[in-house]
């Protein structure tokens, strides 16, 4: 064994007994360890560790060495770092976490270094793996034949695949108005977007959604269409969530307007689909071909809904996700349910025409690929280099199979749905977004991996999340429903153990409000 190879070999095994310790987790069994945040002191010795540009003599730049270096990093900087992957109650945001066949292939990934750029088959088979994974994932999500979506690659999450989503609606929906108005061949790509819409007789181009993520304004911005094109169509103040779509057909009626419609699938706070099933997708496909729109779907994490046990538990889930595949574009993000490690995200469009226009690297003959049906990321993505990104995602679904990963989400949601059943229960908390249904039972069959809540006492409800969060058994994210501030839990980790985290969340839970209500008393 060489030198590298014996510091490769320790490197390793002190990361795993770092990341390792005391858990015992598996596919099947539940947590045992909680959603550690890094001590004050850690985080201060980590910054304290940090080289800055100040520091005496030549120290700054001097090389340390690779066992120092390692030293640092798994003494210094790695128990100030946030325990998501490690830990089943990490609910924050909607973050994953790393199934351990994800992470091998992760460290795979590092090791051989490949940078997924050309289609070469007689050099590497990368461009094939990432292929077969993007077929496999259309099987799993059940979003129809694989020569339907012909335009498919892996970006570095949801983001990057709002913003594919949005160049192409962009180049979509001005091409059609260029061959109308005799421009025959000539993109937005081409002419840039103020020449496209001139020769176009377009005035405007607008974004149609309901609630949609954060995200969609920042890729409107990037791909020149401007935050202030993206128009909010709620359906009602109560479903807020929900698109309007008689204000879809007078937007798309527009004079000189041009749409894109962005679908959430489903909202972030809520997870709550924008669409109410088969119909109203068909409705929605109808007036996009009348009118010349493109339909995205953000389905980000709602979209692995489509992936449940096909039964009656999970119904209503499949009929809110009915018809998504009758969208031009969808956005699906691989390290959140997916739960390969970060970046890792995928875009498909059925027009794989509209995608290389807007992404193809013209006159590179030296990026040229081989003649194939793949192909090249870098003529279907954002990125000329990227790394293998498609490997862990291409291990889990090999390994886990559409019934494992069917069992995974369904874990995912029948923990959700138990911890929405014990606030809705709950004399001292309010289960969001249908305050009136709790009253009378809410049925939980439209939850899927988010649950929305506040406590009833605003004293209590301005504290809850530091609340919760100061217990160290599980962590959630602050957001704010109809003004107020609220809770949001998203369980998207594949550790979990439904009956000991929802017993988990009901007993701590009615201690935070026991003890709110004992320090009122005494003040």
């Amino acid at each position: 064994m060489t030198v590298r190879d014996e510091f490769m070999q320790d490197a390793y095994a002190r990361i795993r007994e770092a990341v390792s310790s005391n858990d015992n987790n598996s596919l099947n069994n539940g947590n045992a360890l909680p959603p550690t945040l890094p001590q004050p002191s850690q985080l201060s010795r980590a910054r304290a560790s940090l080289p800055m540009p100040g520091d005496a003599g030549a120290a700054y730049l001097q090389g340390r060495g690779r066992q120092a270096t390692v030293d640092h990093l798994l003494e210094d900087i790695a128990p100030a770092l946030n325990g998501q992957n490690r830990s089943s109650r990490y609910w924050g945001f909607v973050t994953g976490a790393a199934l351990p066949v994800a992470e091998v292939a992760d460290n795979l990934v590092s090791a051989y270094d490949q940078n997924v750029q050309v289609h070469l088959p007689n050099q590497t088979i990368a461009t094939e793996v990432e292929d077969a994974a993007l077929k496999m994932l259309l099987g799993v999500l059940r979003l129809g034949s694989v020569d339907a979506w012909a335009g498919r690659t892996f970006t570095t999450g949801a983001t990057a695949s709002n913003i594919l989503g949005l160049a192409c609606g962009r180049e979509a929906v001005l091409a059609r108005r260029l061959s109308a108005a005799g421009c025959n061949g000539k993109t937005a790509s081409e002419l840039g977007i103020l020449a496209a819409c001139l020769r176009a007789g377009v005035k405007e181009i607008r974004v149609l959604t309901s609630m949609g993520h954060s995200s969609l304004s920042k890729a409107a911005s990037i791909v020149g269409l401007g935050s202030a094109t993206v128009h909010e169509l709620p359906h009602s103040a109560d479903e807020p969530w929900r698109l309007d779509l008689e204000a879809v057909q007078k937007e798309l009626q527009r004079e000189g307007a041009a749409c894109i419609i962005v679908l959430s699938a489903g909202e972030v706070n809520t997870g709550r689909f924008a669409t109410q099933g088969l119909e109203d997708m068909r409705r929605l496909r109808q007036m996009a071909d009348q009118y010349g729109a493109w339909i995205h779907i953000d389905g980000a994490f709602g979209i692995f809904a489509r992936a449940l046990p096909e039964t009656d538990e999970f119904s209503g889930l499949h009929r809110a996700a009915a018809g998504l595949e009758l969208a031009d574009s969808i956005t699906v993000d691989g390290h959140k349910l997916l739960n390969v490690p970060y970046d890792c995200g995928v875009f498909f469009t059925r027009q794989v025409s509209v995608l290389t226009s807007v992404c193809q690297n013209p006159n590179a003959v030296y990026l040229n690929s081989e003649a194939s049906d793949i192909q090249s990321p870098l003529n279907v993505g954002l990125e000329n280099s990227r790394r293998f990104r498609a490997l862990p995602a291409y291990a889990v679904l090999l390994s886990e199979g559409r019934e494992g990963l069917a069992d995974m989400f369904a874990r995912m949601v029948r923990l959700t749905r138990g911890i929405a059943g014990v606030v809705r229960d709950s004399p001292d908390y309010i289960l969001l977004p249908d305050e009136q249904g709790q009253e009378h039972g809410a049925d939980l069959e439209d939850t899927h991996i988010c649950v929305l809540f506040r406590a009833k006492e605003d004293s209590l409800n301005n504290v809850l999340v530091e609340a919760i969060n100061a217990t160290g058994l599980w962590y959630v994210s602050s957001t704010k429903w109809k003004g107020q501030k609220a809770v949001r839990v998203a369980v998207a980790n594949w550790r979990i153990n439904v009956t000991e985290d929802q017993e988990l969340v009901r007993q701590s839970l009615a201690s935070i409000a026991q003890e709110h209500k004992t320090a009122q008393s005494k003040s």
